[in-house]
Parts: structure tokens; sequence; C-alpha cells
């Protein structure tokens, strides 16, 4: 099924030419700097990186410098083949003769000669005055100078292509270059054939299903495999390689470039924890679809074109206020797709793999959202950078440890599951808040939605955006006190108390509060009158319906405790109605 859809996405993309997909022949290569050369061979080396801002491990933005992916004839090289200049681009070895730290200097010699050879051969052939441009480059090229262009210093390695000064297209992009290309690379495919699991059809078999998968973070800078076979265990019925999963050598080429395509679109990719993420859609939508799911799904990806930030918020509006419809995303019928993939050594594992219609995800985000919602802690009227009120599953996944690092490697396709399904959480999500609030001492804005969520959808439980002083869960109630008590010992100019009590007193009350209701009475003489009645009273409507406090709290029981002392907190911050009408007539 995902190589199937694959598969289908770079037939609908390679219809139009401005996609940039390769065709065959071609390859989607990272290039890194670009050899502008004059026509009487004298030439300069410029960056050609692009500028990237993401989310770095620990949430916070950083610019980075990544190579642009760019379409150049041929394939890469896999290591073990010996010399083998490509066509009018290569590597710092082939077409500068220049290695950092070279341990084998002859052979990058060698690698520079024949990367020269090769083009100087076809100088006569191709006839074109910006390929001679290149020609006269490597006939006056020096080796021994490169150390001394900074940019090269700096990248080290990666892939460069050539440009003549004054043109805005590299040379190799050259409709007639093209079409030369294309001549040599019309041969019937050979090989085994055998039925393809992909189109259906009897074609020749991919041994090895190329070109490599790259953009995926942590995998091998050269690129990983989706579909391998390499050892012995692996084999069927004697079956090699490609045999064991047969696939033609077009239908791999098709699905591999198709996946690169969506990896280099940084609008398609994202990252949650240590999986990156690439979404499409089975038919072209507007660009809110393409945006939206993203950026809800992961904080790093940033929308800067003012036109989709409109249309964003206009979407972001409704999940808020529960009014979204599938028409809203693009077309409620139309397909979508969501790949997650990890690194795996040489090979990609796949998290996870969610299909559905636009109008099934709607539906499933709007509901999503709906659970989280809960009064935000930071706001528009008290804080100039307030909590965002649909935050996205990486922003969730980040309340689950201390870093991101730490975020468990299966709860990232868990939580998109849930999310995009609308099945249940995973207890996993739940667990691991409860044991963060405890370690940190804190229930915060996050924390509190993921905890009403999972106890809304997975536990069927009734519980308030804002404070319900008509909850009478004994859980709740108790997390009501605790807030209250805390608060009269912060009126009373102390504190410590939810840094040494909070963790016992949400699991074991029975044994806590006795003891901190003594000393509640304490921090209360010290209170003026007013405050005193006023707090004496609310503590009084809480303990009403509690005849007598749990010996033990289960974990159900723990987060309504912990939701019990964040509504009651927000409530002690947040200005009534009468005071806001006050201030508004002063």
């Amino acid at each position: 099924m995902i190589l199937q859809s694959l598969h289908h996405l770079y037939d609908r993309l390679a219809d139009d030419p401005n996609n940039g997909l390769p065709r065959p022949g071609y390859s989607l290569q990272n290039i890194s700097f670009r050899v502008v050369v004059q026509l009487d061979g004298s030439g300069n080396i410029l960056d050609a990186r692009t500028s990237e801002t993401s989310v770095d491990k620990k949430g916070k933005e950083k610019t980075t410098q990544r190579p642009t992916p760019t379409l150049v004839p041929g394939q890469s090289k896999p290591s073990g083949q010996g010399i083998n200049p490509c066509f009018l681009w290569d590597n710092t070895t082939y077409m500068l003769g220049y290695k950092p730290d070279d341990a084998k200097p002859e052979r990058t010699k060698d690698a520079f000669e024949a990367f020269k050879k090769r083009h100087l051969d076809l100088e006569g052939v191709l006839q074109n005055t910006e390929f001679s441009a290149v020609c006269r480059f490597l006939e006056k090229w020096d080796p021994t100078i490169a150390p001394n262009h900074e940019i090269l210093k700096e990248l080290k390695t990666g892939f460069g292509v050539f440009q003549l000064a004054g043109q805005t297209h590299d040379i190799h992009q050259q409709q007639v270059l093209r079409d030369w290309w294309d001549q040599q690379n019309i041969n019937p495919e050979e090989g085994e054939t055998a039925f393809c699991l992909i189109t259906g059809k009897n074609a020749p078999l991919a041994t090895l299903h190329d070109p490599a998968i790259k953009g995926v973070v942590g995998a091998q800078s050269m690129g990983a495999k989706l579909v391998s076979f390499n050892l012995n265990a692996f084999t069927s019925y004697a079956k090699e390689q490609g045999g064991n999963s047969p696939v033609s050598k077009s239908a791999a080429f098709a699905y591999c470039n198709a996946l690169n395509y969506l990896l280099a679109d940084s609008r398609r990719r994202f990252r949650v924890g240590d999986t990156t993420c690439v979404y499409w859609t089975d038919q072209p939508t507007p660009t809110t679809s393409e945006d939206l799911i993203p950026f809800l799904i992961s904080s790093s990806n940033k929308v800067e074109d003012e036109e989709i930030k409109s249309r964003l918020h206009g979407v972001l509006e409704k999940l808020s206020k529960g009014t979204l419809s599938g028409d809203d995303l693009g077309g409620s019928q139309t397909p979508f797709y969501l790949l997650g993939l990890s690194p795996n050594a040489s090979r990609l594992s796949v998290r996870f793999w969610h299909t559905g219609t636009l109008g099934n995800l709607a539906n499933n985000l709007q509901k999503h959202f709906d659970d989280l919602r809960i009064i935000r802690e930071w706001d528009e009227y008290n804080s100039e950078r307030p909590e965002p009120k649909t935050p996205s599953a990486f922003q969730l996944l980040l309340q689950t440890a201390r870093e991101a690092d730490g975020i468990p490697p299966l709860l990232s396709g868990a939580l998109m599951r849930a999310i995009l399904l609308g099945t249940r959480y995973p207890e996993a999500l739940y667990t691991s808040v409860l044991r963060r609030i405890k370690a940190d001492r804190d229930v915060n804005y996050l924390k509190a939605s993921i905890l009403k969520a999972l106890l809304t959808r997975n536990h069927q439980k009734e519980i308030q955006p804002m404070l319900d002083s008509n909850q009478t869960d004994p859980a709740y109630r108790l997390g009501r006190l605790f807030a209250a008590l805390e608060k009269t010992q912060e009126d009373s100019k102390n504190s410590g108390l939810r840094e040494r009590f909070y963790s016992s007193a949400s699991a074991t009350p029975g044994t806590v509060f006795p003891r901190i209701l003594r000393t509640y009475q304490h921090h209360l003489a010290k209170l003026p009158v007013e405050w005193r009645i006023n707090r004496e009273r609310l503590v009084q409507d809480i303990l009403s319906p509690i005849t007598a406090f749990p010996s033990f709290l289960n974990l159900e029981a723990q987060g309504m405790f912990a939701l019990g002392y964040y509504h009651q907190r927000k409530d002690f911050f947040t200005k009534k109605e009468s005071e806001i009408t006050k201030t508004n007539q002063e």
C-alpha cells in the first residue's frame, strides 16, 4: 500500500515538468556548491545551500544551511564502484581534485583526471558554448588552490554543479544537453522478468531499489533503503535481494523518487520526536491542507507566506471553535497519506502509516482538539506570548520528557494514530505526563490538556474546560483543596507546599492532608480578615462533599487531582467579571 501510493504520486507529479521530479536517467541530489565559470575558463566557487529555520531538540528555533535538492543527470555512485565520474556534477574529489585531510591523494588526482577526460572527450560531440566553458575551466584548474576558497573549507564535502557567469540556470539544465543525455539512456530494460507487486504487470525486476532515500534525520547521508535484503535469513525460496520483493525497475525508480521529492519539500516534511514524516494527498488540493497538517503535528514547520498564514489562521480559528469541516482542508472525499520513517542503520523503519479522507481527518482533528480544550494559563490577556489554542503533537510529546531525546520512541506513532483515526489515546502518554508532573512539581497548560483529553476519550469522564465547582469527584476536589492550601501559604508570605507534598498528596491523600490542614490554620491566621473569610469559605465549600480522605488514589484519580489543582490555581489568578468591569470603567 505504501509503495503503490508513492508510485501513484510519482505518476501524478511527473506530468508537471515544473515539479522537477526525476525522470529515468536523472536523480535528485543535494547540491552544496556551484562552480561559476567564464567563457575563458576562469571560475569562482560559490555556496549553493539554502537557509532553513527549524526547531531543535530543546524546542528552540535555529537557522541552518542545507544543500539544495537539484535534478541532475545520472545517479549517485555507491561505494566500491571504482573511479566513475558523473556528467556536469559530482563531489569535490572529482570536480576539483580536492579532498580535505586526504588519505589517498593519488586516487583523488586520478578521479579529477577521469572527470576532466570524460568532459573533454565529449566537447567535440556536444559543440555547446557553455559546455566548452566547463572544459576550459577543467584545463586551467589547479587543485592545489582549492583550499584558498573559504566555502570548500566550510563544506569539506558535498556535491556541486557548473553555471556560466551571467546565467540563472545550471549548465546541465540546458535543453540541448538534456536531449543528448536522454538519447544516451534509451536502452530497453533487461534482467529477470516477473510479476511486479506495485504495477501488477510482468516487467524486469530491480535487484536494488534506487535511488537511495535521502532526508530522513539520523539516516546515512548517502541515503538509506526502504526495501532491501542482504542476509540469508531474509531470503525465501532461494530468492536473493530484489527477488524476495518483486518490484519492477520502473516502479522502484518511481516510488523512490516520489519519496525523495516529499522529503526534499520542507512543507511536506516534518518531525515528530525521532520520526521524520511526510504528508501528501491523492489529488491536488489547496495549500491549506499541505501546510496545516504538518503545522498541527510538528511545531518545527514555520509558515512565511502571508496568504497561507491567513488561510491557516481561519482554519485554526474554526478548530478552536469546533466548526471545522472536511471541505475546509480541500475536499472531504480526497484521500490523504501520512508516512513516518526512522533510521535503522542503512535501512529505514516505518514508524507509522495512516490513510483516510480529508473529511474524516477534519472530523478526527476536531474531536482531538475538543478533547484537549482547557482554559489556558497564559492567554492574550495576560501574556505577550500566549499558549497555543491548538497545540501540535510534537508540543504534546515534549511534555512526556525533559528533552526531545527522552520521548519514548513508539509513543509518537501511537499518538498520531489516536489523532488521525479518532481512536483511544495511548495510556503511556498519560502515565508519562503524570510522571513528569511529579518530577517537575508543576501542572502546566499542555500537561493539563493531555490529562483532560485522555480522561475524556479513554475513560469517558465529563470534564469542563475551566473550573467546575459542581464537580463532585473526590480526587478533583482534593486537587482544588491542595491549590487552595498552597495559595493560602503563598498569601502568608511562605512557600514550598507544592515542592514538598504534591507527589504524596496526589497519591496518598489520607496520610498527607491532615498534616497540611494543621499548617493551613497557621497560615490562614496571617491573612487580612476579609481574605481569611473568603478563603475559609472556599475551603469549606470544597470539603463539604468529602466525608474522609482516601488512603490511595489510582492513576485515573491522580489525573483528576491534577486537573482540579490546575483549574483552581487558574481561577485564583483570573479576574472575575465584576473586577474586569470595574477596571474598564476606571
